[in-house]
């Protein structure tokens, strides 16, 4: 579902209900994981999994995925990634630093927000567009979709600028053909030397899910 949204660059690896039994974590990584739950353990460990097997299809030696600030993922250098899971479905995506500057990838449940959520990270024009989307696509949550895409924007951002992106920082403009603009409304990073004003992302709906990406090529 992944691979879809991406360039040949990336390499994906999805997982789908997978058990943690037969996976083993490096113990550093296993260290972080001392107090969590058997749920978010099993999740911890399975996408890290993932993120290993594409490392493996990118000729690189498996190692492991810490955390760096704000709980973002640290990869091996040289490497650029992004790690999502979400009802017992795992996916991550990598790619080579010389061949792309970032990627972001997100996946959720395929139904409605809770109520209040809509509001608190979509700004009123993006409000406004999804009832128009509403109307001629309604087999698509699109509420759910701006989650998404501004989560996906926001992992393929904070890499480069190791800052916070507030999730009415960007305004993101979907089309029916399954892809989305992101206009950046704080200052954009810098790549190539020259700055960004926004991001180009794509989403889709399978097997009950909604997936985005957003990948940020070298200019």
């Amino acid at each position: 579902m992944i691979e879809q949204l991406l360039p040949s660059a990336a390499v994906t690896v999805e997982a789908c209900g997978q058990d943690d039994a037969d996976l083993a974590l490096f113990p550093e990584e296993a260290a972080l994981v001392t107090r969590a739950g058997a749920k978010r353990r099993r999740e911890f460990t399975v996408v890290r999994s993932c993120a290993r097997r594409a490392m493996e299809k990118l000729g690189v030696p498996p190692q492991p995925v810490l955390r760096g600030k704000y709980g973002a993922p640290r990869w091996p250098a040289g490497l650029v990634g992004s790690m999502t899971h979400c009802d017992d479905y795992y996916a991550a995506a990598l790619g080579r630093a010389a061949d792309l500057a970032s990627l972001g990838i997100d996946v959720e449940v395929h139904g409605p927000l809770p109520d209040g959520v809509l509001p608190a990270v979509a700004l009123p024009a993006e409000v406004d567009r999804l009832r128009w989307l509403s109307d001629r696509r309604p087999d698509v949550h699109w509420d759910r979709l701006m989650f998404s895409a501004k989560e996906s924007v926001y992992k393929a951002w904070f890499p480069l600028t190791q800052e916070w992106l507030d999730f009415k920082e960007a305004d993101i403009e979907f089309s029916e053909d399954g892809r989305f603009r992101a206009a950046l409304l704080v200052p954009g990073p810098r790549v190539g030397g020259q700055r960004l004003d926004h991001f180009e992302g794509r989403w889709t709906t399978e097997r009950g899910l909604i997936a985005t990406a957003v990948t940020v090529p070298h200019p």
